[in-house]
């Protein structure tokens, strides 16, 4: 094995790694920006595509929520459990109805679309996720998270935000690595030039996605939920046990449709209450135009009134309201959320395309598309300076360059890796596997070498 200074064999190393993970996971990143750009790109072909279903041109005064969920629940038929409803607050806007539907998958509901003025049924649906999304996204953002493949596809986002800061961060220093002393006209360091220029304008938003698409991932996702939860960071929710009432112990009650269908069917609601519920909410000073009230599902349980609007300014403050008394007995305010908690949210919601609307969208399409063309361009570049040497000369891998680094390089770099396995474990099995790979090669190489000298 060759000897080289400690600089070099640090650059062959980021040069190696960088290597591996563009042509490995670089196809996943980039079906994941191509999908993001998608969703993003599509909520106002949305809006037209269920225009009938989301406005009405009906002019008047609106009925009584207890009025157009009666006609949603007629039209559904007794059945299903009633989740939550999202007042139509806004002129030429439908209500919401929402019902639990067992047929359905996780986080699906679903909803009829009601004039608030006429009591028309204009659409029912299949709604999505906190932020509603009607069916075309949610094919999109099916294809974005797991391929349509449920939680084995997930596998696959996950694995792109895993390595996506990596291969950020990592370019970035492989480029301080090996960047030329004077510039050089030709048709590789032109192509690397933009390649790293693109690196560079898209590194923020490349560190962003990868984090805030942890959040959402399957293993890694609830090792950031316990450090937000161990660091205080987590986004506070009102509490709705009602004063003396028993505090139910089911973590998973909202998974069980069935049992709480059959309690809510016990308790009886009264429709009327909805009206006093949004009332008590007003009074309390929930006064954004986009409102989603949750009857609920125990008897010892109060309501909840949420604001949904998380644009900016964003307005997500929520009150528990007691269904008796019709007083608050609990309430959270944005405002007061601790900083990490409001930093979550925003990120979250610019992930999304939603915290300052069209702008938002503009700037997430502008990144998508770039980085789609960063990983074509990096592909482009590896294929100009594909290997073209003869089977004897070994091939410069991963295991040499780690073994060229210093004891104590190689043992840092043990560390991190195990440490970065345990947090993010689809990182950990992939990495397992580059490395296989490599020695593999490696050996291959190694054995070749050793044939082409004994020959000699």
């Amino acid at each position: 094995m060759t000897t080289c200074t400690p600089r070099a064999a640090w650059g062959n190393l980021l040069r190696r790694l960088h290597f591996y993970v563009g042509l490995f996971v670089g196809p996943f990143i980039f079906f994941a920006a191509l999908t993001g750009t998608l969703y993003v790109a599509t909520p106002q072909l949305e809006n037209a595509l269920y225009r009938h279903a989301l406005h009405t041109v009906t002019v008047g005064e609106p009925q009584p929520l207890a009025k157009q969920i009666a006609v949603a629940e007629n039209a559904v038929g007794a059945e299903l459990r009633l989740h939550a409803v999202r007042p139509g607050l806004i002129d030429g806007e439908t209500t919401r109805v929402m019902f639990a539907d067992p047929a359905l998958g996780p986080s699906e509901n679903r909803a009829i679309f009601v004039d608030p003025v006429s009591l028309e049924v204009r659409g029912d649906m299949t709604v999505y996720g906190t932020s509603g999304i009607l069916p075309l996204r949610q094919t999109i953002d099916y294809l974005h998270t797991s391929l349509m493949l449920g939680d084995v596809g997930r596998l696959y986002s996950e694995l792109a935000a895993s390595w996506m800061w990596v291969a950020a961060l990592g370019g970035i220093a492989l480029w301080f690595y090996t960047r030329p002393k004077r510039r050089i006209n030709n048709r590789f360091q032109n192509r690397r030039r933009v390649h790293v220029i693109l690196g560079w304008t898209l590194l923020g938003g490349m560190l962003l996605f990868s984090v805030t698409g942890l959040t959402w991932s399957q293993w890694a996702g609830g090792n950031v939920d316990k450090l937000r939860a161990e660091m205080n960071w987590l986004t506070p929710q009102v509490s709705t046990r009602l004063s003396g009432a028993p505090i139910s112990m089911d973590e998973h009650g909202e998974h069980h449709g069935h049992h709480s269908g059959m309690m809510m069917a016990g308790m009886g609601i009264d429709l009327a209450q909805f009206d006093s519920v949004l009332h008590a909410a007003r009074n309390a000073g929930i006064d954004a135009n986009k409102l989603e009230i949750r009857p609920p599902k125990m008897a010892d349980q109060a309501w909840t009134v949420t604001e949904i609007d998380r644009r900016w300014p964003t307005q997500v403050d929520a009150v528990a309201v007691d269904p008796h008394s019709m007083q608050v007995l609990d309430r959270t305010r944005f405002d007061d959320f601790p900083l990490m908690a409001k930093l979550t949210r925003w990120g979250v919601d610019f992930h999304m395309g939603i915290l300052f609307g069209l702008i938002n969208q503009l700037l997430l399409i502008a990144f998508g598309i770039a980085l789609c063309v960063l990983i074509i361009w990096g592909y482009r570049m590896w294929w100009m300076r594909r290997p073209a040497r003869s089977a004897a000369d070994p091939v410069q891998t991963l295991c040499q360059s780690w073994l060229a680094l210093s004891a104590w390089g190689r043992g840092a770099t043990i560390v991190v890796s195990v440490l970065l396995g345990l947090a993010l474990p689809v990182m950990g099995i992939s990495l397992a596997l580059f490395i296989l790979l490599d020695w593999l090669r490696w050996r291959a190489a190694s054995s070749v070498s050793l044939a082409g000298s004994s020959a000699r």
